[in-house]
């Protein structure tokens, strides 16, 4: 189950915010934090499943966005971005992505 949280905004919208098991890593050792911007935490989750993370799920809310998440989200045009997910509370300097980015498959050489 991924960890993960969300905020409620003053006009209504949530940010939803979870860390999943990264796409890209087999064995699933690494994880990413995905940041997602919608009318509701309903919306929000299925903004991820259309994208083919069907096993997306939001129990509690264990992990909510900080106010820096909040503001990267907000700040991008497609309300949904991502990066790699702090190991045991270390911060991560790492700059957010657009979703595409993840999901994007390598080509065969």
């Amino acid at each position: 189950m991924a960890a993960g949280g969300f905020c409620k905004l003053p006009n209504g919208m949530v940010v939803v915010a979870l860390n999943l098991p990264s796409p890209t890593a087999a064995d699933g050792s690494s994880a990413v934090r995905v940041l997602v911007h919608a009318q509701n935490r309903a919306r929000a989750l299925t903004r991820l499943r259309n994208l083919g993370m069907r096993a997306v799920y939001l129990r509690g809310n264990a992990a909510p966005p900080t106010p820096d998440e909040i503001t990267a989200v907000l700040h991008h045009p497609d309300g949904l971005i991502w990066r790699t997910a702090p190991d045991n509370g270390v911060t991560v300097t790492e700059l957010w992505r657009p979703i595409r980015s993840l999901l994007r498959r390598p080509t065969a050489a």
